[in-house]
């Protein structure tokens, strides 16, 4: 696409790459620049840098994407630590995905307020989530686990367990792939290009730089597991046909420089403090090792750490030595943010540059095959004569799931059984559907076992009496076994997973079956072309109706599940 006179929001606009990536937007002459950093100084300098380049406008944004609107401003203790805090960003990760949690999300709002035709993502989302570490606070709950056993439940194991919930690294990445799909739609966003990242520079699992665990390090490789999942995330993305065109580059080196210069060291954003302890003063080893302590024979020198530095960005800041090492041929070398820049827009522009791993992907992954579509006709014909010589049809077992799609073949079964063809099921009543199926469900016991020794229900059609087995799989388990029964969740149930035998679900399917009629006579009586998936002779292959290709269809017309990509 053109990006001249476009709007573009770039995320991490103020890190290594997302300024590298701003300044090579600025040269395609956009309308319009929205930053987004996690910090207000951060954003404002990135703008004050780019001004002096550039007369389009810029526009700042600030806060944590991956949280909602009142969190975005507290760092990660001031969430963790705060017991209301914590229980608020509990429920907006582990919660169905509701409008409620996008309209409080940060990262939604910013996406329709701006309404961006381009995103380019330098967020490294990867590391943000994987150094939480959860490892430490799985080894914080396993050490708490004694004093359930002994029955003592402290506030102190119930934080915890509440931070090791808030340190899932899984369920955090899908809310924020959600909430981005769902804000980029609304906002009709155009592309979206990730900068991603391997998690170890481009190096294997004998990498030797960690974090002083073992090697390689656990908290290390739960970046790389991240960064892989989130790749296969956004190839989903992309073949999503009302998502943006959805690419990621993903550098496998080092990214290297902002700036070099001599200055004062800081760690977490704080000096590094000098202290000295003399020869004659060391601990004796002895007893217990206390890694950290507040008091000893040390004298702080009320100074600080100053030396020459190569600024990396997200990556840190590195010494002369260090950055010698690391990138030295055979160690995790490196690449310049202009160069990843360069990369992102030209594939914005629509070039080609063979580092978009979401087309790699695409390129070497099997799709369906010729013979496996030659076969299929084979295996359905045998499955047919399989239920005729047994005389039993075979309809839905809920174990492809989901429920919704056993209820909906049931209930496209429920009118063949009644022996209805298309027409007389768009010509009949609703209510003498609903009272045909009815009897089906009273008169054929086998049938209803069927269904319900699945995990379907049969809401029958006073709307108030619920044929079920000891398991329903709608209404799905969210940490309850009771809830309220009202009409708004029985139309909810019986949307999701419930044979509904109500007047009014059979006037949905006339309007279904209407819609199908509507496709067949627009199919022209002499077009033998092969312009049509499903023609005439499809549908009209046998006068019943059946269930499989209504589903098949309903899915795509109904649900929007279309495969883009054959």
């Amino acid at each position: 696409m053109n990006i001249k006179g476009s709007k573009v929001l770039v995320l991490g606009g103020w890190g290594l790459v997302g300024m590298a990536v701003c300044k090579r937007l600025i040269q395609e002459e956009p309308s319009e620049l929205v930053i987004l950093s996690l910090e207000k100084w951060q954003t404002e300098e990135a703008i004050q840098m780019l001004r002096t380049k550039t007369r389009i406008k810029l526009t700042a944004e600030w806060g944590n994407m991956f949280v909602r609107d009142t969190l975005k401003d507290l760092g990660r203790q001031e969430i963790v630590n705060d017991p209301k805090n914590r229980s608020l960003l509990i429920n907006d990760v582990l919660d169905d995905l509701n409008q409620s949690i996008l309209d409080g999300s940060f990262l939604y709002q910013v996406v329709t307020r701006h309404r961006p035709d381009v995103i380019v993502d330098c967020v490294n989302s990867a590391t943000a989530l994987a150094y939480q570490d959860i490892f430490t606070s799985s080894l914080e709950v396993r050490k708490n686990l004694d004093h359930f056993r002994e029955g003592k439940v402290s506030k102190e194991a119930i934080s915890s367990i509440e931070r090791l919930l808030l340190t899932q690294y899984t369920p955090q990445l899908i809310r924020h792939i959600q909430i981005l799909y769902q804000g980029m739609k609304k906002a009709k966003t155009k592309v979206y290009v990730k900068i991603g990242t391997s998690g170890t520079g481009g190096m294997g699992l004998n990498i030797p730089y960690t974090h002083s665990e073992e090697k390689p390090s656990r908290m290390l490789l739960s970046k790389s597991a991240l960064a892989g999942s989130h790749t296969l995330l956004l190839w989903l993305m992309a073949r999503t046909p009302d998502a943006p065109i959805t690419k990621e580059i993903k550098p496998t080196a080092a990214i290297a420089w902002k700036k070099i210069e001599y200055g004062e060291l800081k760690r977490r954003g704080k000096p590094v403090e000098l202290y000295d302890c003399k020869p004659e003063q060391a601990f004796k080893l002895k007893g217990t090792l206390r890694r950290t302590m507040e008091n000893g024979p040390w004298k702080d020198l009320k100074d600080t750490l100053k030396k020459v530095y190569i600024d990396t960005g997200e990556n840190g800041i590195f010494s002369y030595e260090e950055f010698t090492a690391i990138t030295s041929r055979g160690q995790m070398e490196f690449v310049t943010p202009e160069e990843i820049a360069n990369n992102v827009v030209w594939e914005i522009l629509g070039g080609n540059t063979g580092h978009d791993i979401i087309n790699a992907l695409d390129n070497a992954t099997m799709g369906p095959t010729y013979r496996a579509g030659y076969l299929r006709h084979s295996a359905l014909q045998k499955m047919r004569r399989l239920q005729a010589e047994h005389k039993s049809d075979s309809i839905a077992f809920e174990l492809l799931g989901p429920p919704r799609l056993s209820k909906l073949l049931y209930e496209a079964y429920l009118l063949k059984r009644c022996k209805f063809t298309m027409d007389e099921v768009i010509n009949h009543s609703p209510a003498f559907i609903a009272s045909c199926a009815q009897e089906q469900i009273k008169t054929d016991a086998a049938l209803r076992s069927e269904i319900i020794s699945i995990g379907i229900p049969i809401l029958l059609s006073d709307g108030k009496s619920l044929i079920r087995g000891p398991e329903m799989k709608i209404p799905a388990y969210r940490g309850q076994n009771e809830i309220e029964i009202t009409e708004e969740n029985i139309n909810k149930w019986a949307n999701e997973g419930w044979i509904d035998l109500r007047q009014s679900n059979f006037k949905i399917w006339q309007q279904r079956l209407k819609k199908i009629k509507e496709e067949i006579e627009a199919i022209p009586l002499d077009d033998t072309s092969s312009q049509y998936d499903r023609d005439r002779e499809y549908w009209m292959e046998s006068n019943e109706i059946e269930p499989g290709k209504i589903v098949g269809w309903l899915f795509l017309a109904e649900e929007q599940g279309s495969r883009m990509k054959e």
